[in-house]
């Protein structure tokens, strides 16, 4: 062997124990295999759902966080709206000639009336601080300094109009916010007109009923101070409980305060310096995207589990339907019959009714072969007693020991040849047609129009054919050597018809040269032996010979029943 041959089965062998290693590996029973698929079909199911899952909450925390912002802005707009109605009304009483006359009785009843239903008071402050009037309480009411100097101050010294942060009012005794408008009256006098509201008063504006389901708002002042809130915890005057209000970005953000995450959203006022804003947990937010993913979760993990189950219970029932099989299949080896089930899984219906066909089959080959042995036993002895018949006729009528082998040569292969066609056509049987050309073939001479054959096809069983077989073989051994085919112009005729329930078959031979003592003497040889005696005692045969100026000619009547059961196809002639 060539190195490389070496090099190649080594790497052969090393493929094929990695093959063997790989399909031990891979030996597990039915459940796994079941189960194995159901998890490759559901995981990625699982999988897809989990991402179209999260896209869809993102896409509905993008809808979610314009909605808030929008939520915000409304709050925001609200808000603006009563600030600048308040400005607003602040113009309009910057025109009243009761001011510019310094006649602030009259200008505290045209203030009450302008404002009367509504919840804002209107407050006329000097440069010191000190209220010269306050529409809260009746005019000439002693008045103190204004509750909120800072910012007064800062717009009457600015000359700017200016929205104050929350404060607690010493007359409305309330908490409350003021809008200041700085005026110069003719006289040179420098006042500052004020608006005072209720910061409960703008509840209105905060309308939880824009807001989705969790979420608060509020609107704090520039000290991060609750103005107004839709959270009843959220007091006004208090600082908001996100301590790091004033670094909030405008927007959408998140934030941890004493361990808990909110989501917040921030918009800013630029006419008041205020802050909207609204909030929520962001378990809360989340809490619809968890309570999906858990029961895409749980209802996942329950599908699997039922999906496992019935793959178990279907390996199961695979399981116990293999079992039959394979003790049907151990049933047939040991030569049993087996008789077809009723499976759950319908293909192994299909197996179980080819278990049952082959052991139908096995019973009756195993029948046929047992048959068949006691027939070959059966036919051995009656060929060797043929053959030792074939024999002893031989060496009796024998000049010679040439004309003794030549003659014993052709009789036993005349035997061979019947006995060929009976193994070949063991189970259908032997066609008589076909056995008498088979036997008159080796002496046919080379006009084959001289042997002539013709009948409707009758089947022979096996000691039937080989019995006719060996009379046609003498028959035409006789007219070789005394009758028809002794000469150039003799001509043998073989035919047969069917008669109710015997066969008759006849053999003429005509255009002969008839030497009366040869066939007195072929009446005394081997051929007559075979046709009087075998023919008729093996096949229950009558015979009649007749010899004719021309030639002799043979009548045989055979019952079809010592024949073969089976009676011929179709009729016809063969030539």
């Amino acid at each position: 062997m060539m190195p490389n041959d070496r090099t190649a089965s080594a790497g052969d062998v090393e493929r094929g124990a990695g093959a063997a290693e790989a399909r031990r590996r891979m030996h597990h029973p039915v459940a796994f295999y079941l189960v194995c698929l159901i998890l490759v079909a559901v995981i990625p199911a699982f999988l897809f759902s989990i991402i179209v899952l999260k896209r869809t909450n993102e896409a509905q925390e993008r809808i979610f966080e314009s909605l808030l912002r929008t939520s915000t802005s409304a709050v925001n707009r609200a808000v603006e709206r009563e600030i600048s109605g308040m400005f607003s009304t602040l113009n309009f009483l910057s025109t009243s000639d009761s001011l510019q006359k310094g006649d602030y009785a009259a200008l505290h009843r045209q203030a009450s009336k302008a404002l009367e239903g509504t919840d804002i008071y209107f407050i006329l402050i000097d440069p010191t601080m000190h209220q010269i009037l306050n529409t809260r309480v009746p005019y000439g009411t002693a008045l103190s300094t204004a509750s909120e100097p800072v910012s007064a101050g800062l717009a009457l010294s600015r000359g700017e109009r200016m929205v104050s942060d929350l404060f607690f009012g010493k007359t409305a005794q309330q908490w409350v916010f003021n809008v200041y408008q700085p005026m110069r009256l003719h006289n040179g006098q420098q006042v500052l007109l004020t608006l005072t509201k209720n910061a409960e008063a703008l509840r209105r504006a905060v309308n939880p009923d824009i807001l989705s389901p969790g979420w608060n708002a509020a609107v704090l002042d520039t000290e991060g101070k609750v103005i107004v809130s839709t959270d009843e915890k959220q007091k006004a005057g208090q600082p908001f409980f996100l301590r790091v209000v004033p670094s909030l970005r405008l927007g959408v953000s998140t934030m941890r305060q004493d361990g808990v995450n909110y989501q917040v959203v921030t918009e800013f006022s630029s006419l008041a310096g205020w802050r909207m804003i609204a909030w929520a947990k962001s378990s809360d937010v989340q809490a619809p995207a968890v309570s999906s993913f858990l029961w895409l979760t749980i209802g996942g993990a329950v599908f699997a589990a039922l999906a496992a189950a019935g793959a178990v219970g279907i390996a199961r029932v695979l399981s116990r339907d293999v079992r039959l099989l394979a003790h049907d299949a151990r049933r047939l080896g040991r030569g049993e019959r087996v008789a077809s089930r009723r499976y759950a899984i319908s293909e192994l219906e299909t197996v179980s009714r080819a278990l049952a066909e082959a052991a139908d089959a096995r019973v009756k080959s195993e029948n046929e072969v047992r048959f068949l042995m006691r027939e070959v036993a059966h036919r051995s002895k009656n060929q060797l007693t043929v053959i030792q018949a074939m024999l002893n006729q031989s060496v009796a009528g024998a000049e010679n020991a040439a004309d003794f082998a030549e003659t014993f040569r052709r009789r036993v292969s005349g035997l061979a040849r019947s006995t060929d066609l009976m193994i070949a056509n063991a189970t259908q049987g032997v066609n008589l047609a076909e056995l008498a050309r088979n036997q008159l073939k080796p002496f046919t001479p080379d006009d084959t129009g001289r042997v002539r054959i013709a009948g409707p096809a009758v089947l022979l069983d096996p000691q039937a054919s080989q019995t006719l077989g060996m009379a046609l073989h003498e028959l035409s051994t006789n007219a070789t050597k005394y009758g028809a085919l002794a000469n150039d112009t003799g001509i043998v005729s073989l035919s047969w018809v069917t008669a109710g329930e015997n066969l008759d078959l006849v053999w003429l031979e005509s255009r002969a040269t008839i030497d009366k003592q040869a066939i007195a003497d072929s009446r005394k040889g081997f051929g007559s032996v075979v046709l009087e005696r075998m023919l008729g005692m093996a096949l229950d045969a009558t015979l009649e010979f007749i010899v004719h100026d021309d030639g002799i000619e043979w009548r045989v009547t055979i019952p079809l029943a010592r024949l073969r059961d089976e009676e011929a196809h179709q009729p016809g002639s063969f030539e």
